[in-house]
């Protein structure tokens, strides 16, 4: 078996702490040599001897022959392993000492420190997994909710690998047609028109604007919106970030200004993920301390995707509100989501949703816990529910929507070449559309950005 890896890398696979298991991960092409030194099983073979895909009883000795510890081993030969290598598993006793002992053992044996993702790493090098499924992978472990988890259920499943192909196979039958139009002008080639060939850019366009769009309901499920809750002293900001956490993560006072700086908490809508903050009141103070958390306050808001702006409707709307309004209204013109929550609804109201016209805006009382209400309003923001969720290609980080968005571009450029016939140039934009799905997928992409992604894994996976 050829290895692009020379070392054989170990690592602790399960958290650490104590525990009725742990499980210790080795994977290369001279595991099973490493192993033999101190992995010794019950019936007396060597490692190198044992079938593949094995479970066994092993004691765990010291180089000077001491009993460590007796295991179940679990034995994988190349290429039919996760990461395409050999690779060895000990299901030992979950004691810290124990683990780290037994880790220790396989270092002076001849194993090297796994870094973070490294076996994952080495299973996207051999074609196990594309990089769209790799990434699904930390999806599954870092996932927050039951809508991520099927997102990235989906994702290692193939199924987005599966959709770029797809398009990549649609990019490239359109431009192999028409660099045969200019390269053998005077042939009778069986090949598209150019209607034909417009008609299947736009398909191509119209599969990628899809996916473009996927993004906005991917990032909140996976990544998780930066949101802020804003609004004057005492409207129950607080209130609603210990609504939606379901604790008591902020204090709640009736006196003005007991949030002096930003308190954060991710937070939970339905499928979406929240990474929430409450900052202090805006409003005009001589307070030193007050006007620093003023600043920071407007400062969240320029970083949040999400602002949940919060307006208490038993009160005069004042000169501190209309300044709200307006920071908010400025949020929404630069792109961000805004939701008017008009709070206190229990209390006879002053003021409705006609003082903000034209801003999306939500009444309720936070507190008498209508959670489930406004989680729900956040939630319609992003996504249409579950359906969209497990029914659809979702792209869902940030790499993946960068290169879905460059091939976009470049399909569209393509039909504008096709419609001017600038045969050539559709041809280009077409291969650099191609391009950015191969970087997608991981088969044409730089060391950079792998290291990047496999970087975000923990140890041992």
């Amino acid at each position: 078996m050829y290895s692009m890896f020379s070392d054989v890398i170990a690592a602790v696979s399960t958290p650490r702490g104590k525990g009725g298991v742990a499980v210790i991960r080795m994977s290369g092409e001279g595991t099973f040599s490493v192993g033999e030194k101190f992995i010794f099983p019950k019936s007396g073979k060597k490692l190198s001897d044992i079938a593949a895909n094995s479970v066994f009883l092993a004691d765990i000795k010291t180089q000077d022959g001491a009993l460590l510890d007796e295991a179940l081993v679990t034995l994988f030969r190349a290429p039919r392993s996760y990461t395409g290598e050999n690779v060895v598993e000990i299901s030992c006793h979950g004691g810290i000492l124990l683990t780290e002992n037994i880790l220790s053992l396989a270092f002076s044996c001849g194993a090297v420190q796994a870094g973070p993702g490294e076996f994952t790493r080495r299973a996207f090098c051999a074609g196990k997994l594309s990089l769209t499924e790799a990434e699904s992978v930390i999806g599954m472990i870092d996932a927050k909710t039951n809508a991520a988890l099927s997102l990235s259920r989906r994702g290692l499943d193939g199924a987005m690998s599966d959709k770029i192909n797809k398009i990549y196979n649609d990019i490239t039958g359109v431009a192999s047609n028409i660099y045969a139009i200019i390269d053998f002008p005077d042939e009778d080639l069986e090949s598209m028109d150019r209607d034909e060939m417009a008609a299947s850019v736009d398909k191509i366009i119209n599969d990628l604007e899809k996916l473009e769009s996927s993004y906005k309901t991917g990032h909140a499920v996976c990544e998780g919106i930066p949101t802020v809750i804003c609004g004057k002293p005492n409207t129950g900001k607080s209130t609603i970030l210990n609504l939606l956490s379901e604790s008591d993560r902020a204090i709640v006072t009736d006196i003005a200004g007991t949030t002096r700086d930003v308190v954060s908490e991710d937070v939970v809508c339905g499928s979406v993920l929240l990474r929430l903050s409450d900052t202090a009141g805006i409003h005009d103070t001589s307070d030193t301390v007050e006007k620093l958390g003023v600043d920071r306050s407007r400062r969240e808001i320029d970083r949040a995707e999400l602002v949940l702006a919060v307006f208490d409707t038993s009160d005069e709307f004042d000169g501190d509100d209309k300044t709200i309004l307006s920071i908010v209204s400025e949020a929404k013109e630069a792109g961000k989501e805004v939701l008017i929550i008009l709070n206190k609804s229990d209390k006879a109201p002053l003021y409705g949703e006609e003082l903000f016209a034209g801003l999306p805006s939500f009444s309720l009382s936070a507190k008498h816990d209508e959670k489930e209400k406004l989680s729900k309003r956040i939630e319609s923001i992003f996504t249409d529910g579950e359906a969209e969720i497990s029914g659809s290609d979702i792209i869902t980080n940030a790499r993946q929507h960068s290169a879905v968005k460059l091939a976009l571009e470049s399909a569209r450029s393509a039909k504008d070449a096709l419609l001017t016939f600038g045969d050539d140039i559709a041809g280009c934009e077409l291969e650099r559309a191609a391009g950015a799905l191969l970087e997608l997928d991981g088969r044409e992409v730089s060391v950079d950005i792998v290291d990047n992604i496999f970087h975000k894994f923990c140890v041992g996976k």
